[in-house]
């Protein structure tokens, strides 16, 4: 169930995509009464679909500004022109909380100089409740603040707080961390059909062997080393195995791949809003 805090806010969304709309949905199954939530988004469908659930639509971005913690759930090409929507109702009691990548919390308080920032980079898993996000505060946000944004994006998942210095790290790791763990779930279903296995049963394996070994980490709190040597017997299959995943240099390719995405959000984040 939800904490205290978010019991008695009222929060309103920006934005009702895919992350915003799960953002919603968690809101509600951790116990948020729907009359504490409202939203704007442009798609009518989404509108519906939300509005269907017990949420009351906005007519517009301005009136979501009556809810006292506001999550701009939209794009990075479109946060400046939501910010611009909401710059004459933007006042200090505002918690805002970004989940605009590679929009900085320096660029977010130009642009509204009265309100607080918490920056989030969560992941797609949220959608299915096991999210992984990274919050930063801004300057003008309080403990309590990052608290209550603790407390809504752990009704998607896990939360972490970091210096904002280090979200292009969690981007890379946890957001594109996704991709790459698609890649390797791909990549061991195709050895099972490699190997004679039909590629649905094959596909099933690989995801949960995958969830598996994450929830041994998370659960028990193995390292993953402690977890590889358990099942590396010696002389045995996965030792053999473990040899030619070293021999194609697979370890330091995932390293690269983390430091390529952490560059590229670098990157992005010197666009202007």
């Amino acid at each position: 169930m939800a904490g205290g805090r978010l019991q008695s806010l009222k929060i309103g969304f920006i934005g009702a995509g895919s992350m915003g709309g799960a953002l919603l949905r968690g809101l509600l199954a951790a116990g948020v009464p729907a009359g504490n939530l409202t939203f704007f988004d442009p798609d009518p469908q989404r509108r519906q679909e939300l509005e269907g659930l017990g949420l009351k639509a906005a007519l517009d971005n301005a009136e979501v500004m009556q809810a006292q913690v506001v999550v701009l759930a939209v794009k990075p090409q479109v946060i400046g022109q939501a910010l611009g929507e909401i710059q004459d109702f933007a006042r200090p009691r505002h918690l805002l909380i970004s989940i605009a990548a590679g929009v900085s919390l320096g660029q977010l308080e130009e642009a509204l100089p009265e309100p607080r920032f918490i920056r989030a980079m969560p992941n797609t898993p949220l959608l299915v409740h096991a999210g992984m996000t990274g919050l930063a505060a801004g300057s003008r946000a309080t403990p309590d603040d990052v608290r209550v944004a603790q407390e809504l994006f752990s009704a998607v998942g896990r939360v972490v707080v970091v210096d904002e210095t280090l979200l292009d790290a969690v981007t890379a790791l946890s957001a594109s961390g996704v991709g790459f763990a698609a890649v390797f779930l791909e990549a061991l279903a195709d050895g099972g059909v490699k190997m004679g296995l039909p590629r649905r049963l094959a596909q099933e394996m690989a995801a949960q062997t995958l969830l598996g070994t994450a929830r041994l980490c998370l659960d028990q709190d193995l390292h993953p080393a402690a977890i590889k040597d358990r099942v590396a017997s010696p002389g045995g299959t996965t030792i053999a195995g473990l040899q030619a995943l070293e021999k194609g240099g697979w370890r330091g390719l995932v390293i690269e791949a983390i430091e390529a995405a952490a560059n590229r959000a670098r990157e992005l984040q010197k666009r202007g809003i």
